[in-house]
Order: C-alpha cells, then sequence, then structure tokens
C-alpha cells in the first residue's frame, strides 16, 4: 500500500485486482489516499524542520555529551526517513504507479526499514544508557564517555543497515496493467520457499525491530522504577521523562504497524482479512511515518535543556539576521548620500 515496502507479490496483485472492482472500494481506496498524501506531506514538513533544527542546535549549539550524540544521531535517522517521503507521496498520487525505476524502488525501501530499525534501536541504547546512568553511577562515570557513545552509535547504524538489506536483494519494479508497482520479489517459483522467505523478513522485523528492544526498554524503565522507590538517590530528569515519552511514542505509532505485518502472513493461506488489511494497512503505515516527525516536538515540549538551546539558537539566529539587515541598509543609504552629495558637472565643462 502506502510504502508498498512490507507487502508480498500476491497481495500486491490482489490489490490492483480485487479492489478495483466495485465503486464503492474505489471511494474508499481514493479517501485513503488523500489522508496518506496529507499525513505524508505533513510529516515531510514537520519532519524536516524539526529535525534539522535538533540536529543543528545537537552539533553546532550545545556542548557535547552522551545524550546529546544519542538525540542526534536519532534526529538524523527521522531526517534522512522524511527526505525521502516525496517519493511515496508521489507515488501515492500517481495510484501507485511507480515512476523512478529500480534503483530508487530498492533504495526508498532501504532507508525507511532502515530507519525503524536504527529508531527503535536507538530508543533501545537510550533507555539502557539512562539506567546505567542513574543505577550505576560509579561504572557510568568511568565508562560512560563520548567517544564509546560514537561507537555504539556507528554499531547500530552497522547492525540497521544489515537488518534492512533485503530490501536491496528483494525489492523489484513489475509493469502491472497501466502502472509500473515496486514490490517485494522473493525470486522462487517454489511456492513454499517464497512464504518462507515473506515470513521470514516479517518475523525477523518483527523481533528484532519491536520486541527484543522494547522488552529491553520495558525491563531497563521497571528496574529503575524499582530502584528509584528503594534510594532517594535516584531522581527522574527531564531527559528521563522526554526519553520515556519518545519512547512510548515509537511505540504507539509502531505497533499497529508490527500487528498488521503478522495479520498480512495469513494471506498465504486465506483472503478472509484482506479487506481488513486494505483499510488499515494504510492507516498503521501513516501512523508510522508520523514518528519521525513527532519526536522534534517532545524533545522542544519535554527537554528543558533541548527547549533552552534552541530558544537561545532562534535568538541568536534572529539577531544576527536584523544586524546583517541593518547593515545592509546603512551600507545603501551611506552609497546613495554619497551620490546625492557629488558635485553635478557643468555642461559647459564637458568635452565634446
Amino acid at each position: 500500500m502506502e510504502l508498498d515496502d512490507f507487502f508480498n507479490y500476491s497481495y500486491e496483485y490482489m490489490e490492483y485486482g480485487d479492489f478495483e472492482r466495485t465503486e464503492q472500494g474505489y471511494v474508499q481506496r481514493q479517501a485513503l489516499h488523500i489522508i496518506s498524501v496529507v499525513i505524508y506531506s505533513i510529516c515531510f514538513v514537520l519532519g524536516v524542520i524539526g529535525n534539522g533544527m535538533v540536529i543543528w542546535v545537537m552539533a553546532f549549539k550545545s556542548k557535547r555529551t552522551v545524550n546529546t550524540v544519542w538525540l542526534q544521531n536519532l534526529a538524523v535517522a527521522d531526517l534522512v526517513f522524511v527526505l525521502f517521503l516525496p517519493f511515496s507521496i508521489d507515488y501515492v498520487l500517481r495510484d501507485f504507479n511507480w515512476k523512478f525505476g529500480l534503483v530508487m524502488c530498492k533504495l526508498n525501501s532501504f532507508v525507511s526499514m532502515m530507519n525503524m530499525y536504527a529508531s527503535v534501536l536507538f530508543l533501545m541504547v537510550l533507555s539502557l544508557d539512562r539506567y546505567v546512568s542513574l543505577v550505576h553511577l560509579n561504572w557510568s562515570r568511568r565508562l560512560r564517555t563520548v567517544g564509546r557513545a560514537w561507537a555504539v552509535c556507528g554499531g547500530v547504524w552497522g547492525v540497521a543497515a544489515a537488518l534492512s538489506s533485503p530490501a536491496l536483494i528483494f525489492r523489484d519494479t513489475v509493469q502491472l496493467q497501466d502502472v509500473v508497482v515496486c514490490f517485494n520479489n522473493f525470486h522462487d517459483e517454489n511456492g513454499h520457499t517464497f512464504i518462507m522467505r515473506h515470513v521470514v523478513m516479517v518475523s525477523v522485523r518483527t523481533v528484532v525491530g519491536f520486541l527484543v528492544p522494547f522488552s529491553a526498554i520495558s525491563v531497563s524503565a521497571g528496574l529503575i522504577m524499582c530502584h528509584a522507590r528503594r534510594s532517594d538517590a535516584v531522581r527522574l530528569s527531564s531527559f528521563s521523562r522526554m526519553v520515556s515519552a519518545v519512547v512510548l511514542a515509537f511505540f504507539l505509532c509502531w505497533a499497529p504497524f508490527h500487528v498488521f505485518s503478522l495479520m498480512e502472513l495469513t494471506m498465504h493461506s486465506s483472503t478472509r482479512l484482506h479487506h481488513v488489511l486494505q483499510t488499515g494497512f494504510p492507516l498503521a503505515t501513516s501512523l508510522a511515518f508520523l514518528n519521525s516527525c513527532i519526536n522534534p516536538v517532545l524533545y522542544v515540549l519535554l527537554g528543558k535543556k533541548v527547549r533552552r538551546l534552541l530558544k537561545q539558537s532562534c535568538l541568536d539566529f534572529t539577531k544576527s539576521s536584523l544586524r546583517e539587515l541593518s547593515q545592509s541598509f546603512s551600507g545603501t543609504e551611506a552609497v546613495s548620500a554619497s551620490v546625492s552629495s557629488a558635485p553635478e558637472e557643468d555642461p559647459a565643462q564637458t568635452p565634446v
């Protein structure tokens, strides 16, 4: 559907066949298209502005700390994702007619999946780091450094890229009626092998990209709460509250998508959930897209330090712009004054 990243071969054929046969289905599909385009456009505008500002502040306006390294990398993952959203917007507007070729079909899907993996892995690292910094103070002061944080980020990006590599292998384009579809082609005529590849891809994405990270996040949060009740030394900072909100937002945005991904596996044996998937998958995918523009808003609303840095940076930028504008006007007025005060030449003395 919207992303078409996670749809199997047979399901896409059903989408362009059965769903377009009735007028009611066509109206429903058009309504979902409009909703999707609106959500994608909002995500693109807010995501580029919000994540761009977070990256700028974290990279150039704040002191380099472990926390800023985590937030900067998380914002980079979201920014790269929203920069590719115009391709998905165009795909939906053209009634799922892919005009950008095979390479961009693979790359767009790869970036989308890598964003999902990188985001959830960075959130897991944030939660584990928060637990270590709050509960194991001596250990964190000795080993928690900016250099090690960057090394961990490099590892996260490597793992996310490796987990997203199936998109580069299986993503393909095919001429279907009068449109070109970007879809998952599992390159095998054996039905059992085809199904197994699809099941493995969805299972790995659900387990590694959702269940395992959120298990680690939940355990670390539970340990922090238990330790906080027993010790007065542990205090939840604004940064901790912000991380909790970001984690909760990721869960609410991505959980429906993973549920529908698992439901999609039933399409290999039955078409009973076909219409449920037709309606629910686009909305679940759009909701997952929203996560990339929600995070910067949470940084500003819940992170006191981030909010203060953004406010100061905006003030500095405004003052700098006004200063340059004032200097420009002053220079223009000086030139105008010098021209107007220059003596006029006597025409009689002008050589012919």
